[in-house]
């Protein structure tokens, strides 16, 4: 086989809330993922050693100026993993083109890391060794980050623990919407810091994370307007906080008619819910001459996680 292009979705973040700090220094969490048709594609071809390069896709603006080329890339520790699983060496060159936002609260870098297990896995695939199972990968994922594992099934589910125990939700329906992306990243880690320096300066301890009914009921029914009352995001004060210009964004695109709007996970990217594909690209449209944002990005899901080209 001379090379697996596997192509992977960005998701966002319908319910993230979090809970107090766990003695591993991570948070309990309810996360409820939507895979949504903004897409990475990773490729994989034999090469004397590891080696790992990064563009964006045609037709996208996305800055992959701060994305690793080294072996501290997500993906490329995902290839050590499956290389070490199978008993290979690490010999692959792994092509990254991009279309999801680095840095912006949309997995970007976990889904390459699902894209390249699945890579990975069906170039070094051979009789003569175990073929690594769904629950191989997942299992690798979960040892890479709390988003890989969805990155891999997609559709919508709901994550509990760091994230990485997954449970499909029943969601009916497609829903549409709007991603404005802001010029510059922001750090995960230090996103959860600043949600922990607020909940203890206004001495609210956090409380355990459930599932939202309201929201479950939403997916289930696919109505799109009481879906958006019910998004949330406990890391939003944190993001906003830290990067106080998306407040003017989330404003504008509810004044636009955004049935609902949030911070997609640790940010910067603003995710808005619309009513239909129409509103969707009259809502792009708008947000774009408002100048509120980098780039605006149309989108639609759920959609199926990595997926073999």
């Amino acid at each position: 086989m001379t090379s697996v292009s596997v192509r992977v979705p960005a998701k966002v973040n319908l319910q993230l809330s979090v809970g107090p700090i766990r003695d591993d220094g991570y948070h309990d969490l309810v996360n409820v993922f939507h895979a949504v048709s903004l897409f990475d594609e990773v490729t994989a071809a034999p090469a004397a050693g590891l080696e790992v390069s990064v563009e964006a896709a045609p037709h996208s603006r996305v800055a992959i100026g701060g994305v690793p080329t080294d072996g501290g890339n997500l993906a490329a520790r995902a290839a050590r993993l499956v290389a070490g699983r199978l008993g290979v060496e690490p010999g692959v060159a792994l092509r990254i083109r991009k279309a999801i936002p680095v840095a912006g609260g949309m997995a970007g870098g976990s889904a390459d890391a699902a894209a390249a297990l699945v890579a990975c896995a069906r170039l070094w695939d051979d009789r003569d060794r175990p073929v690594l199972t769904r629950d191989d990968l997942l299992e690798l994922g979960a040892e890479l980050g709390s988003d890989v594992p969805f990155a891999l099934l997609g559709g919508t589910a709901i994550g509990v623990g760091r994230g990485e125990r997954l449970t499909p939700a029943l969601s009916r329906g497609t829903f549409h919407w709007v991603f404005a992306t802001a010029d510059g990243g922001l750090s995960t880690p230090a996103v959860y810091a600043e949600c922990d320096r607020l909940r203890e300066a206004g001495e609210r301890p956090a409380a355990w994370p459930r599932v939202s009914e309201d929201l479950m009921t939403a997916l289930a029914t696919g109505d799109a307007k009481t879906l958006g009352a019910a998004l949330v995001n406990d890391l939003q004060p944190a993001a906003l906080a830290l990067r106080p210009s998306l407040r003017r964004t989330l404003a504008t695109g509810r004044d636009l008619g955004a049935v609902g709007a949030v911070v997609s996970g640790s940010g910067p990217t603003c995710a808005f819910l619309v009513a239909n594909e129409e509103h969707a690209a009259d809502l792009a449209a708008d947000l774009d001459g408002a100048g509120v944002a980098e780039q605006i990005v149309v989108a639609a899901g759920p959609v199926p996680g990595a997926t073999v080209l």
